[in-house]
């Protein structure tokens, strides 16, 4: 398969589609199949079982019934027009209708030598069209350092971002920056202890309710430094909004730096202070109150045994129940002061003025809020006949720290928890990353310090790393002895090696399937197949000298598996490049 640029090289898997295609086409032609069948079922996908072939259809098991026939009498008359096909070795059906192909070795060598051409871009893809879509992720509350319980969602939302990006969408990777809340004036109030402690003053224990964290002492210095004792006996009044916005700023130059250490960094930064100052929350409303989407009513009494003090009030609800939510959700509380849900629902309006789509990547104990917001957004974006944007939450389950079996204790500098700083000092940047995409993010996930660094093949993120290490080794080597990778003898490559090839060219399937999904960690699973595979065949050349990468006598031989070898290392590299983990050169 050639083509003009290797950006656009279309996937194996979508080009053999295009042959199913056609020869459906051809049976349109012959009568034999009726004209204008929907055929957006029809799948071009390996078979489950590898030995069954190498692509599979069920063209015949969905066309069956709208044709008027029944899916092994369509099958036969479509595997007679594909096994048609010069790059078709054969064409078989299996079961009930569906149907398997071999193709022809010049088929995966040309897969192979795209491989080469393309080589960084390989399995780059158009699917997005250039289509913007909105990535938040992180999103902590700016109160102190980074912990493990924020670096899952960290890793989740910066690969699905990069994911998204190599499949061809724009890409916004914000952080809402939750400054309006009441955590933010607990931590003012704990910055001023620190700016007492730094003026000599003995404040003891950090008292209940307080944030104990060594992290804020440098806060208070900076404060003592600028203000002097201007602010030790003031009331809260005069410096609370003051000390709030100094020590947002400074958490948030703490929470860069943190994020930094993972290979994370932001397009944009948006806080929730600076839009409920400039009245978007109060802009949504009106919108939603124009499109009687809120009204004004009574929330039904708490579930079970109502208390005594009790009391209905009216609030400015949400029609939530419009779209599936159990209830209708209050904008406001009873102070006049907005709800969580009455500013989130804000902020996505205005995030959904400058994306085509929205993901959210959010801790699983906010599964509470997903149908409401959800409700929310199909809402603001899909008034008057317009098609609600698409929007997504990603649920991340916490992750649990061990040391040989046993929990970690907490950090001092902290206060109350471990912070990721600590952790990626400890095992390194790229043993954090991959290792978080190594379990689906809505499972329960175990880190422990001893596993992520062990050398061996239960240990994902080193078997992965250790075959492109391998590879480049033997290249090395190879270049030592005066040989290079080279495509001109491809055809010496046997089955085994072909094998390779095979399982690499579902790199761009697997890239389009992820994106689509929203699910960064599939790209994970599969590097670690091809990892795997890659192994399998190196121990076969332990066995059988003659299989290896290298054979002294032949240097035709030798330079067309060092050929193999450097794109398999290249498809490493790529799959690598979109979790944020450099390929290791050695181990």
């Amino acid at each position: 398969m050639t083509t003009d640029s290797p950006i656009a090289a279309q996937s194996l898997f979508a080009a053999y589609a295009g042959v199913i295609d056609a020869a459906l086409d051809a049976l349109v032609a012959k009568d034999a199949l009726p004209a204008g069948l929907a055929r957006g079922a029809v799948t071009c996908e390996p078979p489950r079982d590898a030995a069954h072939g190498d692509l599979a259809t069920n063209a015949a098991m969905v066309l069956a019934k709208p044709a008027g026939t029944n899916p092994r009498a369509l099958a036969t008359l479509l595997v007679e027009e594909l096994a048609a096909h010069p790059r078709v070795a054969s064409a078989e059906i299996a079961g009930p209708g569906f149907i398997n192909l071999r193709l022809v070795d010049a088929a995966w060598i040309d897969e192979l030598a795209l491989i080469g051409t393309a080589g960084g871009d390989y399995g780059r893809s158009t699917l997005g069209g250039g289509t913007t879509v909105n990535v938040e992720y992180v999103s902590a509350n700016p109160t102190g350092p980074m912990h493990m319980g924020h670096c899952r969602g960290a890793v989740v939302g910066d690969a699905l971002a990069a994911l998204l990006q190599f499949a061809g969408h724009k890409v916004i990777k914000e952080y809402y920056v939750n400054d309006a809340g009441a955590q933010v004036d607990v931590l003012a109030r704990s910055a001023h202890l620190r700016y007492r402690e730094a003026l000599g003053e003995d404040v003891g224990a950090v008292p209940e309710g307080l944030y104990p964290g060594d992290y804020l002492v440098p806060v208070g210095q900076a404060l003592a430094a600028e203000y002097g004792d201007r602010y030790v006996a003031a009331p809260e009044s005069e410096w609370l909004v003051l000390f709030r916005q100094k020590a947002v700023a400074a958490m948030l130059v703490m929470i860069k730096e943190d994020l930094a250490k993972l290979g994370i960094v932001h397009d944009l930064f948006s806080s929730e202070a600076e839009l409920q100052a400039a009245g978007k929350p109060e802009a949504a409303e009106a919108w939603l109150r124009a499109h009687d989407l809120v009204y004004d009513g009574h929330l039904e009494a708490p579930k079970g045994k109502t208390p005594e003090d009790w009391e209905p009030v009216e609030l400015p609800l949400f029609r939530s129940t419009r779209f599936g939510d159990d209830q209708d959700r209050p904008i406001k509380k009873s102070d006049g002061s907005w709800t969580y849900f009455g500013a989130d629902l804000a902020y996505h309006f205005q995030k959904a003025e400058t994306a085509d789509a929205l993901v959210d990547i959010w801790g699983a104990d906010h599964a509470g809020t997903v149908k409401r917001i959800k409700a929310a957004v199909a809402a603001l974006t899909g008034a008057e006949g317009a098609k609600p944007k698409p929007f997504e939450v990603k649920l991340v389950q916490m992750v649990q720290l061990l040391r040989d079996g046993q929990p970690v204790k907490m950090s001092k500098r902290a206060g109350n928890f471990v912070t990721l700083a600590d952790v990626v000092e400890e095992v390194g940047k790229d043993v954090v990353r991959f290792t978080m995409l190594t379990r689906k993010p809505d499972a329960q996930m175990d880190f422990d310090f001893a596993k992520v660094v062990e050398a061996s093949k239960d240990n994902p993120v080193f078997y992965v790393q250790y075959a492109h290490a391998r590879i480049c080794s033997t290249l090395r080597k190879g270049a030592e002895l005066g040989w290079a990778p080279s495509a001109a003898n491809l055809a010496l490559l046997g089955q085994e090696e072909l094998g390779l090839v095979k399982l690499a060219a579902q790199f761009p399937r697997i890239v389009e399937g992820a994106a689509l999904a929203r699910e960064p960690h599939r790209i994970a699973f599969f590097l670690y197949d091809l990892a795997a595979a890659f192994h399998a065949y190196w121990n076969f050349g332990n066995d059988k000298p003659e299989k290896r990468f290298i054979v002294a006598q032949d240097k035709d031989l030798t330079e067309a598996r060092l050929f193999l070898a450097a794109q398999i290392g290249q498809v490493v590299k790529n799959g690598l490049a979109i979790l944020g983990v450099e390929a290791a050169q050695e181990l």
